[in-house]
């Protein structure tokens, strides 16, 4: 608890975010950071304590984990039907809805809540608009402790998003106290000071606990396709916001052995819209899963309410895809009346890019939707669609590559036209590389800060050193 006289202006409380992380987490950054940019991230990860047999047993007691993984017959055999001979891959699809709270976010809110209640803290705070939000809630209630989300909601004109609004109707359900903030930078300040004041456990996203958690996901899905097609998966496509749904997943297929799986992100293009402008947020339809997360996230990962953040995708990725809204809310719809799962909009985004995969892919491999979300009230795709149409956004059928974010949602006619596109990796790297430079100037870079560079850029030190070298700071 905090003193009765002590500063909480913005000023001083954020000058004391080192103090205060450290009481909430039980974790001092300082023993693994080397650099302004390097740190022992495989030994961070390692001192969390946890194996994955651990981890497996910790959610079996909160209804997580062991989610089904289904094959898209109907979608698979509707690729095949234009995707040209012999291509078109098997679809399969991990439901992670079936976890607690609907969500694989539970994977995630299950270690922290289990590590706060074994460090006896009295409750658990996290600031999340997303699913991760419901996820705490609903494990700090099996494990009896008490929880506050904070919620961006609502723009300067108190108009609120639909999908969030019932985000804070599912953390309320499970008895949660929900904060609900206008968008800006006043997040990060009021969960600190809410850290600090109640003594609570940060449950943050982006702690070593937390991408532990999904480490899980991954493991499952590489021996269920093992068990039911002898093989492993050719590839695992996985929605990309701020990078720990990819991380986890990732290190648990590599912890499962499928080092030959192609890890593919994918996010909803909203290219031109800024998360954190009040003119921008209530013109997208999605709150997650987005460029405007995937894109920062992916090129700085340390952007986060901990030190370091332990959700690193680049050092995970070999395929970054992106698709339109339409796109997205085609294939949500499609998933309902070809496959009878109707799922949500979000954790669709990684079924889209699935599709354009699979008509690329030869039809004896596999592609693996890695989850799925439930749905219900404002996070259901036809929701979201009223909702742009009342932002003053045309929302109309035709071709997806005619979509303009915040102004224009197209909606293909035909499954043909869900083709998506390709990022251009190298450029993200760079861009990484860039505010590296901005973090730390590159003439006091040693041997251990490019080796780190290395490896969470997925290359090798000769690569880091010839792409920092062309780097040209505005």
């Amino acid at each position: 608890m905090s003193a009765p006289n002590r500063d909480m202006s913005f000023a001083a409380v954020t000058a004391r975010k080192n103090e205060i992380m450290k009481a909430s987490l039980g974790i001092d950054f300082m023993d693994f950071i080397q650099s302004p940019i390097a740190f022992d991230y495989e030994r961070m990860m390692r001192e969390t304590g946890y194996s994955l047999e651990d981890i497996a047993r910790i959610q079996a007691e909160t209804k997580v984990g062991n989610t089904p993984l289904f094959e898209l017959k109907n979608l698979t055999e509707a690729v095949r039907s234009f995707a040209g001979p012999g291509k078109g891959a098997t679809i399969l699809v991990k439901d992670e809805a079936a976890n607690a709270s609907g969500s694989f976010k539970a994977r995630r809110a299950s270690i922290s809540v289990y590590e706060a209640r074994r460090k006896n803290y009295q409750g658990v705070a996290a600031a999340t608009s997303g699913n991760y939000g419901a996820a705490v809630a609903s494990q700090a209630a099996m494990r009896g402790l008490k929880c506050i989300i904070l919620q961006e909601v609502f723009d300067s004109r108190g108009i609120c998003q639909p999908e969030i609004v019932e985000k804070s109707r599912a953390c309320e359900a499970y008895g949660a106290e929900v904060q609900r903030l206008s968008v800006g930078p006043e997040l990060f300040y009021q969960l600190l000071m809410t850290l600090e004041t109640t003594g609570f456990f940060n449950a943050s996203l982006y702690t070593p606990f937390g991408i532990k958690g999904v480490e899980t996901l991954g493991v499952e899905v590489a021996e269920q396709v093992r068990q039911r097609f002898g093989k492993d998966p050719d590839a695992v496509v996985i929605t990309h916001a701020g990078g720990g749904n990819l991380t986890g997943t990732a290190r648990g297929l590599l912890a499962a052995g499928c080092d030959q799986t192609r890890i593919v992100a994918c996010s909803v293009d909203l290219g031109g819209l800024h998360m954190a402008a009040d003119t921008d947020f209530n013109r997208k339809s999605f709150t997650t899963g987005h460029t405007g997360f995937g894109v920062p996230f992916a090129t700085w990962p340390d952007r986060v309410d901990v030190p370091r953040n332990a959700a690193r995708s680049l050092r995970y990725m070999d395929e970054y895809q992106l698709v339109t809204q339409g796109e997205v809310f085609y294939v949500t719809e499609l998933l309902s009346k070809r496959e009878g799962l109707e799922r949500g909009p979000a954790g669709n985004i990684s079924l889209t890019a699935a599709v354009t995969l699979a008509r690329q892919m030869d039809r004896d491999q596999i592609v693996v939707v890695q989850e799925t979300e439930y749905t219900g009230a404002g996070k259901h795709q036809n929701r979201q669609l009223s909702f742009a149409r009342e932002n003053g956004i045309e929302v109309r059928v035709g071709d997806p590559r005619e979509n303009v974010p915040g102004k224009t949602i197209v909606i293909p006619e035909r499954l043909e036209q869900v083709r998506g596109r390709v990022q251009d990796m190298d450029k993200l790297r760079r861009s990484y590389l860039k505010n590296a430079v901005k973090a730390y100037p590159l003439d006091q870079w040693n041997e251990g800060d490019y080796r780190f560079l290395a490896a969470d850029l997925k290359q090798d030190v000769a690569w880091v050193q010839q792409a920092v070298s062309t780097i040209e700071m505005n």
